[in-house]
């Protein structure tokens, strides 16, 4: 399946090669965009909200520790070291391959923001999934690489976040009241 579909990306034009590579890390920043204004929006809210808003991207930072720490016991290589021709550079030796990172990042980022504000979901589940195809259609991940990726940032960034908040939004409130006139 990953022959298939890298065959397929080096036959789609020149503006989809760099579409998809710049549409990766672009999207990051895009739930970054979303992640400060879930904040912003929630900064007058109930505790929990904004307590939410914040435990949600270290849900992320979490997930993604965890799928860097399988990186390493698996230690799969990249499938574009071995000789085939992909649209990205391929990563360098020790950058290995399973989980795929983007996608862990990806998902857990769109999970937590719809635990912010379900009326995202439509916008960032499908860009979550975009994003992740990407890696494939690129070349630097075979499609079970995403697939758990996926998985992991999915279930573990939105678990992990639910289990900060607890501890967060006592902070909230206590700097509420010290920070209100």
């Amino acid at each position: 399946m990953y022959r298939d579909i890298v065959d397929f990306a080096l036959s789609t034009p020149d503006w989809l090669h760099a579409l998809a590579e710049f549409g990766t890390d672009a999207g990051l920043f895009v739930f970054a965009g979303l992640f400060l204004w879930c904040f912003w929006q929630a900064r007058q809210a109930p505790a929990r909200e904004l307590a939410l808003a914040l435990a949600g991207p270290a849900g992320i930072v979490v997930a993604y520790v965890i799928s860097e720490v399988v990186k390493t016991i698996v230690r799969e290589d990249r499938p574009c070291r071995g000789g085939i021709v992909t649209i990205a550079e391929c990563p360098p030796p020790d950058d290995w391959s399973f989980p795929s990172n983007h996608s862990v990042i990806a998902a857990g980022a769109a999970a937590t923001l719809v635990l912010v504000r379900r009326a995202l979901a439509w916008v960032v589940l499908p860009l979550a999934a975009v994003m992740a195809f990407s890696r494939v259609f690129v070349g630097v991940h075979y499609p079970h690489d995403v697939a758990v990726g996926f998985l992991f940032g999915l279930v573990l960034a939105p678990l992990f976040a639910l289990l900060l908040v607890g501890a967060v939004t006592p902070v909230v409130r206590l700097a509420r009241t010290r920070l209100s006139p």
